[in-house]
């Protein structure tokens, strides 16, 4: 059995980044079950998904779980990211929203 050394919540990039280190022939069926997800549905590379994520917590007051949410939905509007963030019980402005469209947009334009 595997010991867990530590827990870090992390974006399906940044899961898409570690997998692909591992040879396929070397994972077992829920490894390449996930690998085949996380290449289908990343949104983005793990260096900006992490640059996000870490401007998401810094500058829109989010949680380390609130920001990976966001940048592995990746929200296009700000319709879209008000009825995802609706299901987190705590009020976000829109001027808060708008940050995040902004992070959002400008870091995955390159």
């Amino acid at each position: 059995m595997t010991e867990t050394l530590e827990k870090e919540i992390i974006t399906t990039a940044q899961v898409k980044e570690i997998l692909d280190s591992v040879k396929a022939d070397d994972m077992d069926q829920i490894q390449r079950w996930t690998s085949d997800y996380v290449g289908k549905f990343a949104k983005t590379d793990a260096k900006t998904a992490a640059k996000m994520v870490k401007q998401l917590v810094e500058q829109c007051d989010l949680t380390q779980e609130e920001a990976v949410e966001v940048v592995n939905v990746m929200p296009t509007t700000l319709e879209e990211l008000r009825a995802f963030t609706f299901g987190w019980k705590k009020l976000i402005l829109t001027e808060t929203l708008e940050k995040m469209l902004s992070i959002l947009k400008s870091e995955s334009q390159g």
